[in-house]
This record gives C-alpha cells, sequence and structure tokens, in this order.
C-alpha cells in the first residue's frame, strides 16, 4: 500500500494465488522492469511483467506464473502489485515510476495484443 500512497493510486491486492503473465527475461537481470495491469479476469491477476526496453508481441513471450511465485523471479515489483487496474510501473535499482495509463483504465476488455 505504501506505493500507491506515494503514487496516489488505487489499490487492489493483487491475489496471491491467482497468476500473472511474466517475461522468461526477468529472470536474465534485464533492466528496467516493466509492469502493467489489466482487469482480473479468469483467475488472473492482470499483471504482465516483463525485463527490458520493449514489450515482444510474440505469443510465447509471457508465461503465466501463480502470483507468490514472484519472490523467486523478480522481488523488486512485489511493492507494485497492489497497483489498480490502469496501472503501470518501470522499475530498476535506482529509480521507480509508475503513473496511470488511461487507456488501460478506460477499457475493460484491452487485451494484452492491444497495448
Amino acid at each position: 500500500m505504501d506505493i500507491c500512497n506515494k503514487f496516489h493510486a488505487p489499490y487492489l491486492d493483487c491475489g496471491w494465488d491467482l497468476k500473472l503473465g511474466i517475461a522468461r527475461n526477468v529472470q536474465t537481470g534485464l533492466l528496467p522492469v516493466n509492469g502493467l495491469r489489466l482487469q482480473p479476469e479468469n483467475g488472473t491477476s492482470g499483471w504482465y511483467i516483463w525485463a527490458g526496453d520493449e514489450m515482444s508481441q510474440d505469443d510465447d513471450f509471457f508465461v503465466l506464473l501463480h502470483t507468490h511465485h514472484i519472490l523467486h523471479w523478480c522481488k523488486m515489483v512485489i511493492p507494485y502489485l497492489g497497483l489498480a487496474p490502469g496501472w503501470t510501473f518501470l522499475v530498476a535499482p535506482d529509480y521507480e515510476n509508475a503513473w496511470d495509463n488511461e487507456a488501460l483504465r478506460k477499457s475493460a476488455n484491452t487485451s494484452i495484443d492491444e497495448v
């Protein structure tokens, strides 16, 4: 909740037993780490997390991961997982930013392919 307070963002629990989409490149140490949250649905938290400057459009770029396993993939993103749908973050060891992505927030039916 501290990150939500810091960025004046609404809080929505990420559901530690739900799944998120994560790119394998997150485990390589590539920076920055990015995340965006769509509406939770069908057992997912709505989170998509990847590393680097660009998100690939490849069908296999994201793999499903139960949120409680994020500790073993990328601990630095845990404080941001309470950001509500429509929010995006970008973090690196000496940098952090989170913002309300109006296009994501307004579209409840946005898919990751449209981002």
